[in-house]
């Protein structure tokens, strides 16, 4: 998926430090972590492996660990670590103190 124009997913407060929230943007389900020095990053919000929650994974601030079965994907790039498919990232931002998806 391709976000051409940006979205406004909400305030960054709805999303804590350290976690990751999950967003649907046109239809398609996206992951948005803000990691514990305050950066944001974003993904595709269902594993490739067997359809787990990323949203729901643990983070720091390089990687994404699948709750489910322990992959893991970089959260800059989408490469994974553990032998599985590559993940979507997409561009993500604060504006004010909304959270907005795309360039």
């Amino acid at each position: 998926m391709t976000v051409s124009v940006f979205k406004i997913l909400g305030p960054v407060s709805d999303i804590p430090l350290g976690e990751g929230r999950s967003y649907t943007v046109d239809g398609h389900m996206i992951a948005v972590f803000r990691l514990r020095d305050g950066s944001l990053r974003a993904v595709d919000a269902v594993c490739p492996h067997k359809g787990g929650p990323l949203a729901d994974g643990q983070i720091d601030n390089r990687v994404v660990v699948c709750p489910l079965h322990l992959n893991a994907w970089n959260l800059a790039t989408g490469c994974s670590q553990s032998g599985q498919p590559s993940i979507n990232v997409y561009p993500v931002r604060v504006d004010g103190d909304q959270i907005v998806l795309g360039d």
